[in-house]
């Protein structure tokens, strides 16, 4: 690839937003760094339920999600993979072709149904839905929304022998507590819209709501605002992300300290407490790791081996939306699932896809006391009709061949620029120098006289002077360029080295 080869679209019918895109500022060598990730799951196992609350959450279709552990997020591999999203298409444009998150690996992933009613109801005055279904109200309520730590200081300790009103309230305020910290969470920081709540008065009716697609329209929307240049937070279920990108790519997974379980259900599981210590790379190595993706490197199904007596037959039996054309809703957002652009993921060879029509998203503060079902018809209609529209067939391989020679043309067919030798070779002197440290750092220095002792403490000493060195003292070449992007590099290379004490 040439240094300066445009790297398209050529045709921008399909990506018709590139100049706000995030991969135009990377490539004009406006580097934003890690994004900042919004999930808030550290705080979840100290919440204490009943066996009774424990059954009302299960009843409200959040048994699995609950069992999930908190999971250290790879901001770089996020940020990393937000550059390659598209708004326009809700997929992931690869080298090889697009790929997206479905609903499938939702539920396999999370746990979480997807056929049932969508995420959407009345939205009531806050503080009245507050005092309805909590029996108390926050102090502060402003855009309706309610602390997360509110929430933990009052109702995470539920006593058994307490009133069946009051085990009721406490495990609502678990529940918006649990969607607000994993499948919903926002870049507000620690909050949580109260508009979730009303879903939760009836614990059997709220077992019935589509929570996973729900899940899905509300992280399309995420990732979708992420990946323009002017965003740098995103929010929504980043564990899904990192989980399904661990799944198909051998980028940024972490090493196994065994082989991962074919039976385990949910699928996030098997990529928790097995996990031995991961070298974290920056977003520009993850970005050539994932510029520089073959077709072989790509597992295009990775549930294939999965036993599917351990998935529950509720969700077991609505797996077929995985190839529904329909969209996703979640109270005021309504994003396209689109699986015709990505048939490789359901065992099908890849046509050109159908035009997609431009969807207008408004973001927007939900109106008090107004019914969003009046205000979406069309979206409301599209999901109602979802088992119409399963995507069949899927051409063969000269289709596929065709397939690529379309895509190629309206892609964006990589990310970041070709690096110069010089710049090359002063990122690789900076890695080995990192590595040598770390080897340094983890020596044990017993058994070893002190005339040895002495010297493993001075190159210890050497590697991280001249490390330091190197950190602040950028290239000449690099002097050149404009100094918030020069303080970035910095700061990532700051990030990725951290001496131990």
């Amino acid at each position: 690839m040439e240094l300066n080869e445009y790297p398209g679209p050529i045709h921008s019918s399909v990506l018709y937003d590139q100049d706000n895109h995030v991969s135009s500022a990377v490539w004009d060598g406006q580097e934003r760094g890690v994004l900042r990730c919004h999930e808030h799951t550290s705080m979840l196992d100290q919440w204490k339920l009943t066996p009774i609350q424990i059954k009302l959450v299960e009843k409200a279709g959040f048994g699995y999600l609950r069992l999930l552990p908190a999971m250290s997020l790879d901001n770089a591999l996020i940020a990393a993979l937000v550059e390659r999203w598209r708004r326009e298409t809700n997929t992931f444009h690869m080298t090889v072709g697009e790929l997206t998150i479905t609903l499938e690996d939702v539920a396999l992933s999370l746990g979480l149904a997807i056929g049932g009613e969508p995420v959407i109801g009345p939205t009531s005055a806050p503080s009245l839905v507050c005092e309805k279904l909590l029996r108390r109200v926050p102090e502060d309520l402003n855009g309706g929304m309610v602390k997360l730590t509110w929430l933990k200081e009052l109702f995470s300790e539920c006593p058994e022998d307490a009133p069946v009103e009051e085990i009721e309230c406490c495990t609502r305020a678990y529940l918006l507590y649990l969607v607000g910290s994993t499948i919903f969470s926002t870049t507000t920081g620690n909050k949580v819209p109260v508009m979730y709540l009303s879903l939760f008065e009836n614990f059997d009716k709220a077992g019935k709501f589509a929570w996973g697609a729900g899940a899905l329209a509300f992280l399309y929307r995420a990732l979708g605002n992420a990946s323009l240049k002017s965003q740098s937070t995103i929010s929504g279920c980043l564990t899904l992300v990192q989980c399904w990108s661990y799944s198909r790519f051998n980028v940024g997974q972490p090493k196994l300290n065994q082989e991962p379980d074919n039976n385990c259900f949910p699928v996030v599981l098997k990529w928790k407490g097995k996990s031995s210590s991961r070298t974290k790379c920056s977003v520009a190595s993850y970005r050539k790791a994932l510029d520089s993706l073959n077709d072989c490197d790509v597992q295009w199904l990775p549930y294939k081996d999965i036993d599917l007596t351990a998935i529950p037959e509720d969700i077991k039996s609505s797996l077929i939306l995985r190839a529904s054309r329909t969209m996703l809703l979640c109270f005021d957002k309504a994003e396209r699932h689109l699986p015709d652009r990505c048939l490789r993921q359901i065992g099908l060879h890849q046509t050109i896809p159908k035009d997609v029509q431009r969807w207008e998203r408004k973001s927007r503060i939900v109106d008090h006391g107004v019914d969003l079902r009046g205000k979406m018809d069309l979206a409301l209609k599209e999901w109602s009709e979802r088992w119409l529209h399963i995507v069949e067939g899927g051409g063969d391989i000269a289709d596929e061949v065709e397939y690529m020679q379309w895509y190629q043309k309206i892609t964006r067919k990589y990310i970041g620029r070709v690096t110069s030798s010089l710049e090359s070779e002063y990122q690789r002197t900076v890695t080995t120098m990192r590595e040598i440290a770390k080897i340094a750092d983890v020596v044990s220095a017993e058994g070893l006289g002190s005339y040895n002792r002495g010297l493993l403490d001075e190159v210890k000493n050497v590697v991280h002077r001249c490390l330091t060195e190197q950190l602040e003292e950028i290239p000449k070449d690099k002097m050149k360029r404009k100094g918030n992007r020069k303080r970035r590099q910095k700061d990532d290379l700051s990030m990725e080295y951290e001496p131990e004490q």
